[in-house]
């Protein structure tokens, strides 16, 4: 039990929704507290600590037993769950019945082994299940090979053919799934590219990985591909994946947009999809609603997070607690979005407490980053409507919070940010204390843009200009800026911190989101 950690069967206790502990006390405590297994009195104990404490439990159960009740109790729990999970989850369902022939097949009842592979087998195919389906068939050789079971003729042709197929299809699958896991490393290691050559350098990576699954691309939401054989439904969305993440990470954005959306509309064609994998199709719908927030189509964007937020109120109820942390994210995510997109921040401001609400619910399974995302999301809406002060209290909580080797670029976002809103405060001694640290974060991290460099080298100077040369200065800024980010590698920085329009504010004298929401309105299709 050491090797999974002190704390692991107390967050998995803590994990468990309130029908979840009530199916473990029913399976395993049925006569009541007279007769109460020891591991489940650690249940119980476990289940009203609000925090972890171990000297409590060692004082119950003494030091040479608490490590074997713990055990006993993490794998008790685990399988209660695994009986839940099987009423809902098509992979438990598939390789239970690869259990149940196992038994039969130990009883020497081939032929009921055999025919209930076939089923589980059809359930595979049905479900794209390549990985079970190739687990199967060896099962079915190995009965066929060691055993006279007449089952059909020619059956060892068959099954050899059906496995140089299956295996084919894995080795397909494993490598585009390989090469779309190594863009979305790419872009949690590095973000965007920075520079020409560093997009040369993942332009040239990228088109010799995806050498032989080149899309013949019609511009719609399919596409044929030049294997001869026709890839699978799971070898098409790691295909979507990787050229997404890949037009991401180059800032493509109409590009990652098509690609998305062809992803968007494999579950469409597949509908059951949606329920045997819904935490791929909400990642999907997701980065669909990123995709339309980036190219600022606001029309689709709309009726896409009323898809998902209509999807998600059929399904909640039957999802696991991965789905319901992954719905939360994207959720919100989404909702937070629309107010940036439309340039209304002080309308979404009921967002900030439903959010924290919510991720009381979730703070076991939500990672740090998650957490430090959605922290300079809710300082923006602040900044955007005008709430300065309250601001300031998000940035400070992204500038002190741990993120380890995860890259640093909100963080840095943050800083920025952090100097714009003191600014605003007129907390100008301050200024003069923030922007040496800033700087030196920012060197550290080597996000050392033009756009940074332009907005610090403004605030140094803001107590030589006096109020009378603010408004040039104002426009001076904005102008550089202007043309700095005409360098598409200069350009990521404006994603995340909207300079411009801030300055525009300034110059007109209006509020930040008054302009952004005159931008929104003019990309608004005329009717």
């Amino acid at each position: 039990m050491s090797k999974l950690g002190n704390e692991a069967s107390y967050l998995l206790v803590q994990s468990l929704t309130k029908a979840e502990k009530r199916h473990f006390k029913l399976k395993h405590n049925p006569k009541g507290p007279l007769e109460t297994p020891l591991f489940v009195q650690l249940f119980d104990a476990m289940d009203k600590m609000k925090t972890y404490e171990e000297k409590v439990l060692l004082g119950s159960f003494g030091k040479k037993q608490l490590p074997n009740l713990k055990r006993e109790l993490y794998f008790h729990v685990l399988g209660c769950l695994r009986d839940l999970a099987e009423k809902k989850d098509v992979r438990l369902k598939i390789r239970q019945m690869i259990d149940y022939a196992q038994v039969l097949y130990n009883k020497g009842l081939y032929q009921q082994a055999l025919k209930l592979l076939n089923r589980a087998k059809s359930k595979a195919i049905r479900c794209h299940e390549v990985e079970l389906k190739i687990q199967i068939l060896e099962f079915e050789k190995v009965i066929e090979a060691r055993h006279i079971t007449r089952s059909i003729e020619n059956r060892a042709e068959q099954l050899r053919d059906e496995s140089h197929q299956s295996v084919r299809q894995l080795n397909r699958l494993s490598h585009l799934s390989n090469l779309a896991l190594s863009m979305y490393g790419q872009y949690i290691k590095k973000g965007h590219v920075r520079s020409r050559e560093e997009a040369v350098e993942l332009k040239k990576y990228f088109e010799r990985e995806a050498a032989d699954y080149n899309l013949i691309d019609t511009h719609e939401h399919t596409a044929e591909f030049s294997p001869s054989e026709q890839l699978s439904f799971y070898e098409k969305i790691n295909l979507y994946q990787a050229h997404s993440w890949y037009a991401y990470i180059l800032q493509d954005f109409p590009l990652y947009y098509r690609y998305v959306r062809k992803w968007v509309h494999l579950f469409e064609q597949e509908p059951q999809q949606k329920k045997i994998d819904a935490a791929l199709y909400l990642k999907a719908m997701n980065n669909l609603l990123t995709a339309l927030f980036f190219i600022g189509n606001g029309k689709e964007f709309d009726r896409t997070l009323a898809a998902l937020e209509a999807y998600w109120e059929a399904h909640r109820h039957s999802a696991n607690e991965n789905t319901k942390t992954l719905a939360f994210v994207y959720l919100y995510t989404a909702r937070f979005n629309k107010y940036f997109m439309e340039g209304t921040f002080d309308q979404g401001l009921y967002l900030i407490q439903e959010w924290e609400k919510e991720l009381k619910r979730h703070q076991l399974q939500i990672d740090p980053y998650r957490i430090l995302v959605f922290y300079y999301k809710i300082a923006s809406l602040y900044f955007g409507s005008g709430e300065n002060t309250l601001a300031i209290k998000y940035l400070n909580k992204i500038i002190n919070l741990k993120i380890g080797n995860l890259k640093a670029d909100i963080q840095c976002f943050a800083r920025i940010l952090l100097l714009i809103t003191h600014y605003e405060l007129k907390h100008f001694d301050l200024l003069e204390y923030l922007l040496p640290s800033t700087m030196n974060f920012l060197e550290k991290n080597k996000e050392m843009s033009g756009i940074f460099i332009e907005i610090v080298k403004f605030l140094r100077r803001f107590d030589r200009l006096g109020l009378r040369g603010l408004p040039g200065a104002f426009i001076e800024l904005k102008h550089t800026l202007t043309q700095v980010a005409q360098d598409p590698y200069e350009r990521r920085f404006l994603l995340y911190l909207d300079v411009i329009s801030w300055l525009e504010s300034k110059i007109e004298g209006r509020p930040v989101q008054a302009v952004i929401h005159d931008k929104f309105m003019k990309r608004l299709p005329r009717i």
